[in-house]
């Protein structure tokens, strides 16, 4: 399935990475407090700064999460990108 966002909207595949403490214990996302990360996957018309397939750190409230194919996406506003990775 293809998705278009709209205006200034990224399409964001969403990345989670798991960590595990010193002692082997699996950290939860909902218990990390660092901005997320994930790989733009379509952009909208309006959106300038950031291009498909770049790496972007984005806050981790931001957007609108959705499930297509067993996968995580995200739908945030070029504005809630707080860098790129290079």
């Amino acid at each position: 399935m293809k998705v278009q966002p709209l205006k200034d909207r990224v399409f964001v595949k969403y990345s989670s990475e798991e960590e595990r403490t010193k002692g082997g214990l699996y950290i939860p996302d909902a218990a990390k407090e660092k901005p997320q990360r994930g790989t733009v996957q379509a952009v909208g018309s309006e959106v300038k700064g950031v291009k498909k397939g770049e790496e972007v750190l984005f806050d981790r409230y931001s957007g609108s999460k959705i499930k297509l194919d067993d996968e995580e996406y995200l739908i945030i506003k070029e504005e809630d990108i707080l860098g790129v990775l290079s």
